[in-house]
């Protein structure tokens, strides 16, 4: 029985000679964006994606080594999981445990991380320095690779949440599919057919109690693509702001893993959010409603009411 932790992050581990999850060697290349998923979005999978690195890969050509076992018996169900309620649309992901959810989000953004960390490590070998990668993001990522081998093994939370995550029915039922990430905060955004989801993976729940008012507000009702957007620009803003790392006890016992978290206050008297503001924040609205065409200026052209497409903004106060 396993009853270590694999840790990927403490000796490089992106080589592809090694199971991204497990650790485990007998690998086989997996797509980070799945076939049925490809498929559902009526999409090629020679769509292309630019990475941190500025190269050009196209979606099918981005894979991670998996542990065949691995794949068959763990990988593949939460797939099928997911795949059974995405072709449900809303009622279908509405409904799925949100532990499904991390899970399957949390795979999806490691195996870009994964990616990413091997264009990263090939570039410092190219300038011939050593990785340059902060201690925090390494830790705030090997956290989350632990809770993600939740996948394959038992995995204990102690009595909390590490994630924000809050999915929503859309007015259009036809959405074309598409996403957005951002792996140094580990926020995530998606929406197709008639749903829309956002995540933070390592906040502890507190970007969902950020925008408690507004979430609460938006109960029952199907959002246009332009409040979705403005949703999610929100939470990647308030992850942004949010100034703390989160900390945790790991403790493997006979084979299962246990995970406490610390206390977020800890010893700081300072809130968990630096102080919101309106002009970064329509900075990053602008940005997320580009298909719209708002200017900066449109949207807070009232510095103390930026532009919303929700009839009661709901917005966190500012300094």
């Amino acid at each position: 029985m396993n009853t270590s932790v694999y840790q990927p992050f403490k000796n490089f581990d992106f080589k592809n000679d090694k199971c991204f999850l497990s650790g485990q060697t007998d690998v086989a290349p997996v797509r980070v964006l799945p076939n049925w998923l490809i498929e559902m979005a009526n999409l090629t999978g020679e769509e292309q994606i630019k990475l941190l690195d500025e190269s050009i890969r196209s979606y099918n050509s981005l894979t991670v080594p998996a542990n065949t076992e691995v794949a068959q018996q763990h990988i593949l169900p939460l797939e099928d999981k997911v795949s059974s309620a995405f072709s449900q649309g809303y009622l279908g992901v509405s409904a799925l445990p949100e532990q499904d959810l991390f899970n399957w989000i949390g795979k999806l953004m490691y195996s870009f991380l994964y990616i990413e960390m091997q264009g990263a490590i090939r570039l410092q070998q190219l300038s011939g320095d050593g990785m340059n990668m902060s201690q925090g993001l390494m830790h705030k990522f090997g956290n989350l690779h632990t809770m993600l081998q939740g996948i394959y093994r038992e995995v204990v939370l102690e009595n909390f949440t590490p994630w924000s995550i809050v999915v929503v029915k859309l007015e259009n039922s036809e959405t074309p599919f598409s996403f957005r990430d951002e792996i140094n905060t580990l926020t995530f955004s998606l929406k197709f057919k008639d749903f829309g989801i956002v995540a933070c993976l390592q906040d502890n729940g507190t970007n969902q109690s950020y925008h408690q008012e507004l979430l609460k507000a938006v109960v029952g009702l199907s959002l246009s693509e332009q409040q979705f957007e403005e949703l999610a620009a929100r939470f990647f803003y308030s992850a942004y702001l949010f100034n703390r790392l989160p900390e945790y006890t790991i403790m493997p016992v006979d084979g299962v893993i246990y995970i406490d978290a610390m206390p977020l206050r800890g010893t700081q008297n300072k809130a968990l959010f630096d102080v919101w503001t309106n002009k970064t924040y329509g900075q990053v609205l602008e940005n997320f409603w580009k298909p719209w065409g708002h200017t900066l200026f449109e949207i807070i052209k009232d510095p103390t009411a930026p532009m919303s497409y929700f009839s009661e903004p709901c917005l966190p106060e500012q300094a």
